[in-house]
């Protein structure tokens, strides 16, 4: 039987949303060795830079050490482009999301923005693969810059790329929307539906985030999806671990 895995990833990860996490990934590490994915924030909002955070920093190379994943998720996280011009441009940038960071970049810019990423990672001694925009929102440009940039792969909610020339495999993911109390009874809903469906996929990724965290509805029914998977014989693995028992 062909292995089906499932692949626990952390967005949004700095040092401000590190206390929101601490106890869930407690709670991981209990349950035994089950790897994880970090998408990192080198500068989350403009106001929470890694550099200054020894600690921080050091509980990631931590991390590292067990067999964890750190990824490049944007550098900033934020939307801090001109104000948008058209219909769409408002829906998706003020409405869908104000975190699309990579939705209008030009290619330089995005080159830019993603180059200093590497550098960040390289500084510290950490192995880099993936490179996952915020709301996995990315423009033309961002991906012209990804094909000439040593990355081996990005995602969005249902497929990972391989990179340069964004191959596409499919990894269905589970994510909520945890801002309210209806959003996150219909993230439950949807997520249970979306489970039942997949139950025979491959590969299943949970994408969770801080605000998940904070909420004791989302936070269980995270920490019980994944032991729900696991002891349904599913592999835990990280992005990049996966991604490289595919042919």
């Amino acid at each position: 039987m062909a292995e089906r895995a499932v692949l626990l990833v952390l967005h949004d990860v700095a040092p401000s949303t590190w206390p929101d996490y601490r106890s869930f990934v407690e709670a991981v590490d209990a349950l035994g060795t089950v790897p994880i994915t970090w998408l990192v924030v080198p500068d989350f909002h403009h106001h929470d830079s890694l550099a200054g955070q020894d600690d921080f920093r050091r509980l990631l190379d931590d991390r590292v050490a067990r067999g964890d994943e750190l990824t490049l998720h944007g550098y900033y996280h934020c939307d801090d482009q001109p104000a948008p011009h058209t219909p769409r441009q408002w829906f998706m940038r003020r409405i869908y999301t104000h975190e699309g960071e990579f939705y209008q970049l030009s290619r330089q810019q995005a080159l830019q923005r993603i180059t200093d990423g590497i550098d960040l990672f390289r500084r510290h001694d950490w192995l880099l693969q993936g490179f996952v925009a915020p709301a996995w929102l990315m423009s033309h440009g961002t991906r012209q810059a990804l094909r000439q940039l040593p990355l081996t792969y990005t995602s969005d909610p249902n497929h990972l790329y391989r990179l340069p020339d964004f191959t596409p495999l499919d990894a269905p993911g589970l994510v909520w929307s945890a801002r309210s109390a209806w959003r996150r009874g219909l993230s439950k809903i949807l997520s249970d539906r979306r489970e039942h469906h997949w139950r025979a996929a491959p590969v299943i990724r949970l994408g969770l985030h801080p605000v998940d965290m904070r909420h004791e509805l989302s936070r269980r029914y995270w920490l019980q999806t994944l032991q729900r998977l696991l002891n349904d014989g599913r592999i835990p693995r990280t992005k990049a671990a996966w991604l490289a028992t595919q042919p």
